[in-house]
């Protein structure tokens, strides 16, 4: 049997997607892929404490950390990491990272971009756009990334309804949340699953 092959998650806060992501795999031992390491910037982030119960290496960088090449490159090598998830992570990724790892790190957005992408737009700063627009529909978008924020190529998209009027930026948030537990952690097990068949 293959090794499995391992990830590195990278994340800011709560860790909800970091926590669908490991369920999933941890289910579908199939799919070769091991969550492996957990990286945030963020030494409060629940992420954390997320990793340890689920017995996952983790390490906070703060961002001179995360900018220095010889610090992170050794901790991604020693985990053996061969491909990059943010989830729920908010700082640009270097381009030594981008350089080391190309085409090999997704992202998951909470709109559906080119709609409400950028830099700022994150979290509920997204919502309430979407809010404030008087959009009828919202999203997620799942993107390999490159040197811009959210202009990497689309991997996949999933659409939900919203009511313009009834709809407060939290209820939006709460329906982009649903899709985005539904959909990120089989997109990054079919993703990487097509990389590996191009090698």
């Amino acid at each position: 049997m293959n090794s499995p092959i391992n990830i590195a998650i990278f994340a800011s806060g709560n860790g909800t997607n970091m926590q669908a992501i490991t369920d999933f795999f941890a289910h579908r031992p199939e799919a070769g892929v091991r969550p492996a390491l957990v990286v945030s910037d963020n030494p409060e982030a629940y992420v954390l404490r997320r990793a340890e119960k689920e017995g996952i290496p983790s390490v906070v960088l703060s961002k001179s950390s995360l900018g220095n090449r010889d610090e992170v490159m050794p901790i991604l090598e020693a985990h053996r990491v061969g491909y990059i998830i943010l989830a729920g992570y908010l700082r640009l990724v270097p381009e030594f990272l981008l350089e080391a790892y190309p085409g090999k790190i997704l992202n998951i957005h909470p709109a559906l971009l080119p709609k409400y992408g950028g830099k700022g737009m994150y979290g509920h700063h997204v919502h309430e756009s979407v809010k404030a627009a008087g959009e009828e529909v919202t999203g997620i978008t799942i993107h390999e990334i490159d040197a811009d924020y959210d202009r990497g190529k689309i991997v996949f998209q999933a659409e939900t309804p919203i009511d313009p009027v009834a709809d407060s930026p939290e209820d939006i948030a709460a329906k982009v949340h649903l899709l985005e537990h539904e959909f990120f952690p089989k997109t990054i097990g079919e993703w990487i699953a097509r990389k590996e068949a191009q090698k």
